[in-house]
C-alpha cells in the first residue's frame, strides 16, 4: 500500500459520497429509506446502489486523471463493504440503536421535531452528524482496503 494510492482513493470516495448522498439521492429515497418493511428496504437499497456506482465512477475518473492503479477485485470488495455499511446505517433504526447503545442517543435526537410540537428539523441534527461521521469512517476503511490491494 502506498500513501498516494490511499490519498487518491479517499479523496475520490469522499467527493463521490458527498455528491451521491446529498445531490443525487432522490427525495423518495431520502424520505423512504427508513420506512419499515420492503418499501423502506427498497428505497434504501436504491440509494446505496446509486451511491456505490458514483463511488466507482469517482475512483475511475481519479485513476484516469492521476495514473493511480487500483486493483479491480480489491476495489469491488471495498465498494461492496461500503455499500453494505451505508445501507445498514441509512435504515435509520440500526444507527439510532447503535447511538443509544454507546450513549449517544441524546446527540442523535438533537434538532429533531418534538412530539406534539410544530418543530422543523434542520440539516444540523445530531442524527445527521452521527450518520455522516459513520459514513466517513467507512470511506476511510474502504480507501484502506483499496490501497492495500493496489500497487
Amino acid at each position: 500500500m502506498t500513501a498516494s494510492l490511499f490519498a487518491a482513493a479517499f479523496a475520490a470516495l469522499f467527493a463521490g459520497h458527498q455528491l451521491a448522498d446529498h445531490w443525487l439521492q432522490t427525495n423518495r429515497q431520502a424520505l423512504g429509506k427508513g420506512a419499515p418493511g420492503w418499501p423502506g428496504r427498497l428505497a434504501c437499497a436504491r440509494h446505496a446502489a446509486v451511491l456505490t456506482a458514483v463511488l466507482a465512477l469517482a475512483l475511475a475518473v481519479t485513476a484516469a486523471a492521476t495514473g493511480a492503479r487500483f486493483s479491480v477485485p480489491w476495489t469491488a470488495v471495498a465498494l461492496a463493504l461500503n455499500g453494505a455499511s451505508h445501507y445498514w446505517a441509512d435504515r435509520r433504526t440500526t444507527l439510532a440503536a447503535l447511538a443509544e447503545s454507546v450513549g449517544k442517543g441524546a446527540l442523535w435526537r438533537i434538532g429533531m421535531p418534538r412530539s406534539g410540537r410544530d418543530d422543523n428539523a434542520c440539516l444540523g441534527t445530531g442524527a445527521y452528524i452521527l450518520d455522516q461521521s459513520f459514513h466517513t469512517f467507512f470511506l476511510l476503511v474502504t480507501a484502506l482496503v483499496i490501497a492495500a490491494g493496489s500497487r
